[in-house]
């Protein structure tokens, strides 16, 4: 049966392309993205990270569906030329797609034969230190394509011939400043964020004018004296105080709010950096003309658990208690699943905060702000050492959540019953562009644990794929992945549909999203950290991801690996980068979508 399928779906595919082919289909027409389209996208095209502003990753497509999902086959698919980690989208604009690779390479291509068009390749300096190579994916305004860079630079370049148009250099490299995030197109800005918090650099956010890249704006992420959080530093600590911003935000145009997770402070052990570290591991809103600041909600304070809250929350209406409260949302790497009440004015109040993994570290919630406070046992610090839980990998670590209107459901790829053992060590001066961490390397990469209780010799419950009721507070389903962590960001649809991949046999699934029940799953060449997208071209609907692993979920599955001995011992997960592109057998030609 097996081999059978695979005949039927590589018989499918060569079908498709030889058709192609003999059409000899052209480049379609670029549509230039303007405002009212970023605000408003059509439900064909998926013209950001998230498909809209609000940051759901919800297509309202709806021609694959939870009963014929099991007919979906690959119809192309196109080696980047590129390894380790894609974590890229797919986005589309009218039948060009645009993808992003490890090492700053982007391809357009023409989405509905695989066809290439352009190839861009960054030339990147040979002896920069790559602490994360991937990118998370491109911006789309006007006439052209954005991409932010490994050497911290944002390029520009004709979404039509990948010719540059602009190069702006942010920050210095070689300080150990760079950039993984997908630029944010707002109004006439390109928004960017810094990363490098374990390098010892300041973090910030940065706003370029999208025909110029001349800076606008920039708001730092680290406090400094005399400013609003400044004396939440001791001493010199803010000026090596990281706090990178490794995602791109989430925007409501009604109120000009723009909204970013902000990483952890650095060095990690907190005792080098007393205070509550604003604005680490927090959701901050700044005003998107002028970078200023309205309002945040610090998650947890002097951060000590490399718990970077990486992920924007989304922006959610939710009913409670009769009132329509306009919710922040977010599935936190501290192992809460938080909620928070926001403001035209960019104010973000408290809601709720609950642990949707096994979470010890936290004795407390203020009932009133949401501020933890801490089991002292489970805080690391200089010579002292900690279990704690869940992981430095986190409940949720960069991949983002979905939430679907239909189901008004949340989901959240979630790890679980994972812990880690760290202990700090003093630090040395700080050398530019060097780790700087105040934690043995060693340990960083072999700290993992198994929950107290958990027996390793036997098969664990690690990744799950949740789904969150938020106007009850209650988790409706939960799917689990055996012996495997999960590294998918999730894609719901207007089909009833989950898609995620992120499991080290390199599966990409498709759930039920109202049940949980897991509808569909093709097994790629390489593991699927790619972020899901969907999208229509002559009344089909196509599901687009990018396979290729490595980084963070590469690192995280070398040390299950040792954990599991004998079970993984054999688990070597490819990391060759691809983009696959499905739709149904017998798909229809008629537009469903709503």
């Amino acid at each position: 049966m097996f081999r059978r399928s695979l005949f039927m779906t590589a018989a499918f595919a060569a079908c498709v392309a030889h058709s192609a082919r003999a059409e000899l289909a052209t480049t379609p027409a670029y549509s230039n993205v303007t405002q009212p389209r970023l605000d408003k996208p059509e439900p064909q095209n998926w013209l950001m990270p998230r498909g809209t502003y609000n940051g759901w990753g919800y297509s309202p497509l709806n021609q694959v569906t939870s009963d014929n999902v099991k007919r979906l086959v690959p119809v192309w698919s196109l080696s980047t030329g590129v390894v380790d980690a894609h974590q890229a989208p797919a986005i589309v604009n009218n039948g060009i797609m645009f993808v992003s690779t490890p090492q700053n390479h982007i391809l357009a291509i023409n989405a509905k034969t695989g066809d290439v068009i352009w190839k861009y390749e960054r030339k990147l300096p040979a002896d920069m230190q790559q602490l994360h190579p991937t990118n998370r994916g491109v911006a789309l305004l006007g006439d052209k394509v954005y991409m932010a860079t490994m050497d911290s630079c944002v390029v520009a370049l004709s979404a039509t011939t990948g010719k540059l148009a602009w190069n702006r250099c942010i920050a210095d490299w070689h300080q150990g400043y760079y950039m993984t995030l997908a630029p944010m197109a707002v109004k006439d800005k390109i928004v960017v964020g810094v990363s490098g918090g374990e390098l010892g650099i300041r973090g910030f956010i940065d706003a370029l004018d999208a025909e110029t890249g001349k800076e606008d704006w920039k708001f730092y992420t680290v406090a400094a004296p005399g400013e609003t959080g400044g004396n939440t530093w001791k001493g010199d600590s803010w000026k090596t105080g990281g706090v990178p911003i490794w995602m791109q935000g989430n925007y409501d145009p009604a109120s000009d709010m723009l909204y970013f997770g902000t990483g952890n402070g650095g060095p990690w052990m907190p005792d080098t950096r007393p205070g509550d570290n604003l604005f680490s591991t927090s959701a901050i809103a700044l005003n998107a003309s002028t970078g200023k600041l309205k309002g945040y909600h610090q998650y947890h304070w002097n951060d000590a658990w490399d718990w970077d809250e990486v992920s924007a929350p989304l922006l959610i209406d939710v009913k409670k208690n009769g009132r329509n409260v306009h919710e922040l949302v977010h599935a936190g790497r501290d192992g809460y699943l938080w909620e928070m009440e926001r403001t035209p004015a960019g104010k973000i109040s408290f809601v709720s905060g609950q642990p949707f993994v096994h979470q010890d570290v936290f004795k407390s919630l203020d009932p009133s702000t949401g501020r933890p406070t801490y089991n002292a046992d489970k805080v690391p610090g200089t010579n002292k050492k900690a279990l704690f839980c869940p992981s430095l990998w986190g409940g949720k670590d960069w991949p983002m959540e979905a939430y679907n209107p239909q189901t008004k459901l949340l989901y959240v790829p979630a790890n679980d019953n994972l812990c880690a053992e760290i202990t700090g060590e003093p630090l040395g001066p700080r050398e530019a562009g060097s780790l700087y961490v105040g934690v043995p390397i060693d340990d960083i990469f072999s700290s993992m644990r198994p929950r107290p209780g958990v027996d390793p010799t036997k098969p664990m419950k690690i990744g799950q794929l949740q789904a969150w009721n938020l106007a009850t507070g209650k988790k409706v389903w939960t799917h689990d992945f055996i012996d495997s962590a999960t590294w998918g960001p999730v894609l719901t649809t207007g089909g009833n549909l989950v898609f995620t991949g992120g499991t080290n046999d390199r599966m990409f699934r498709a759930f039920d999203a109202t049940t949980g029940e897991m509808k569909w799953q093709t097994r790629l060449n390489s593991g699927v950290e790619g972020t899901p997208s969907s999208f229509m071209i002559d009344g089909v609907q196509y599901i687009a991801v990018q396979s290729g692993y490595g980084v963070d979920a590469e690192r995280q599955n070398n040390g299950l690996k040792k954990m599991l001995k004998p079970r993984l011992d054999h688990d070597t997960v490819p990391n060759e980068g691809t983009v696959w592109v499905f739709a149904l057998l017998d798909a229809k030609t008629a537009n469903t979508a709503n």
